[in-house]
């Protein structure tokens, strides 16, 4: 399986972009599909996480919750993260992975990942 992460831009402060990450096999056997960020000169850290039985389960960071939603769609093996309300520190390369386990914010547990789309917001 490979991941290609697309959907990033630029947008405006309180805009919204839709990112996708897109697997080149099913993912529907995947337990945790999750979406983690870098923004320059810091370390890539957590977004947010789906189960492998979708909306039941899903973890945010606190930065994000209630502003980002992340979702799949298993008969697409597409994973989607609805960002609203983007704010300048959103800014950063976002990046979907993979996990075979539900660990959801544990970075060294995704040993899979997309190769990046960046998301810039202007203020």
């Amino acid at each position: 399986v490979q991941l290609q992460a697309s959907g990033g831009g630029l947008v405006q402060a309180g805009g919204s972009l839709r990112l996708s990450c897109a697997a080149s096999g099913s993912i529907s056997v995947i337990n945790t599909m999750g979406w983690f960020r870098q923004a320059p000169g810091k370390e890539r850290e957590f977004v947010a996480a789906i189960s492998r039985s979708g909306g039941s389960s899903t973890y945010y960071a606190d930065s994000v919750k209630g502003r980002f939603t992340i979702s799949r769609d298993n008969a697409k093996n597409t994973v989607y993260l609805q960002m609203n309300s983007l704010k300048p520190e959103d800014t950063a390369v976002y990046y979907c992975a993979r996990s075979r386990n539900w660990n959801p914010s544990y970075k060294p547990a995704y040993d899979l990942w997309g190769q990046g789309t960046l998301v810039t917001v202007s203020s």
